[in-house]
């Protein structure tokens, strides 16, 4: 048997690899921030400039409309349902600075787990411990799912003789 990482050559590639693999990460992660500030973006264009006062009916109407304007612009990843998100993470975080600092932070998948936590409270206290944690978004899910299983009211009967 040879030893693999014994020669200078091996370790090089070693280091490139990880050069490599950090490279990619800083890129998706990227790519992510700017994805989600656009989601936020969408959402507020949608919300003022379309749905500002307008009832619901028409509402569903202009983002049935501009899903199927968007996906044959643009390809897949415009469904009614992904506007929708992009309207209720407008609305759910209306203030931009918020927005610029979570996107930087947590991954599009963190965020739309944690604009349906109805309480502004436990929400920021999902987004604090995303931080601190640096949970997954598997992990924030179950997190969440554990706290709404566990919070279940415990009724005492007694026993009367």
């Amino acid at each position: 048997m040879s030893d693999d990482l014994g020669h200078p050559e091996d370790l090089l590639f070693q280091d490139l690899g990880q050069l490599i693999d950090a490279a990619k990460q800083r890129a998706a992660m990227a790519v992510n921030a700017e994805l989600t500030l656009l989601y936020w973006h969408i959402g507020k264009r949608i919300q003022t400039g379309v749905l500002d006062g307008q009832r619901a009916e028409y509402g569903q109407q202009v983002i049935n409309q501009l899903s199927q304007k968007l996906t044959q612009a643009y390809g897949k990843g415009w469904s009614k349902q992904q506007l929708r998100h992009c309207l209720f993470f407008a609305e759910t975080f209306p203030n931009a600075e918020i927005i610029s600092a979570l996107r930087r932070q947590l991954t599009w998948t963190h965020i739309k787990t944690l604009m349906y936590v109805d309480d502004p409270l436990k929400r920021d206290f999902y987004i604090e411990k995303c931080r601190l944690e640096v949970l997954s978004s598997r992990q924030l899910q179950e997190s969440i799912s554990s706290i709404r299983r566990s919070s279940v009211p415990v009724v005492a009967f007694s026993h009367s003789s």
